[in-house]
């Protein structure tokens, strides 16, 4: 089959989903007390941002996971909850999140503006601050107008989520399920199919991969997909059909 096809039938099995689950989701009207699955894998869609090839919705932007690591027990909503930010300020940690580190860099080379310069360095704000001299309290007002910025577009966006309950690990389904949607989608190397619109705000990335793929992913844009990873996406849609979790 050819790659537009399978395309076709990516969104075809999400669009049963969506129809399962009763619609998407947006992480504004979202919290932790919601019945989410345990483990699973998401995809983000976004405004404006439509499909030309494969259809004519909205086309897929984020496709991510959790836990791929052997003994973590990282939850689905930890994982979308540090893509959320926090919710009594408005701010996050873009440190714990390369969707947030990859949106707010987007936003600063969007506006011609090099602060916080900070973003983005270092695993912590703490060793932010020592390269800059700064106290940690700094770094962190720094970057707050920023934090804000990136979780009020990421929380705007549509999402869908399929419960895939395996143990974790790089091998697991949901590690399938992810690597496998991200070459499918990436136009990185490739014809472009379904490609983002010029106003998408990715089109601004520091990261060529994300440019180029159309994802807000850095990751596996420029691999090949396996055809087989749609069976077992769709067996996990099925799931949610017949009343499992989400």
């Amino acid at each position: 089959m050819s790659r537009v096809e399978d395309l076709r039938r990516f969104y075809g099995i999400l669009e049963e989903l969506e129809s399962a689950l009763g619609g998407m989701r947006r992480l504004a009207d979202c919290d932790g007390r919601m019945g989410w699955p345990g483990r699973g894998v998401y995809f983000f869609f976004e405004d404006g941002e439509y499909r030309s090839d494969s259809g004519e919705r909205l086309r897929v932007v984020r496709v991510g996971t959790h836990a791929l690591s052997a003994r973590s027990n990282t939850t689905l909503w930890n994982r979308l909850s540090q893509h959320r930010g926090i919710v009594r300020d408005g701010t996050g940690n873009h440190r714990g999140s390369i969707f947030r580190l990859l949106a707010g860099a987007a936003i600063k080379a969007r506006e011609n503006t090099g602060e916080p310069a900070s973003w983005g360095l270092a695993g912590d704000p703490g060793a932010a601050a020592r390269k800059f001299g700064m106290t940690r309290q700094a770094v962190k007002e720094g970057e707050a107008e920023l934090e804000r910025r990136v979780s009020d577009y990421i929380r705007r966006m549509p999402f869908l989520c399929v419960a895939v309950d395996d143990a974790p690990g790089p091998d697991s389904n949901r590690g399938v399920i992810e690597r496998n949607s991200i070459a499918l989608l990436s136009n990185y190397g490739k014809s472009p199919l379904d490609g983002a619109s010029e106003h998408w705000l990715g089109q601004h990335s520091d990261r060529e991969r994300v440019r180029r793929s159309g994802l807000w992913n850095n990751n596996h844009v420029d691999e090949d997909h396996n055809v087989a990873f749609l069976d077992v996406l769709a067996h996990c849609a099925k799931h949610a059909q017949s009343g499992g979790d989400l």
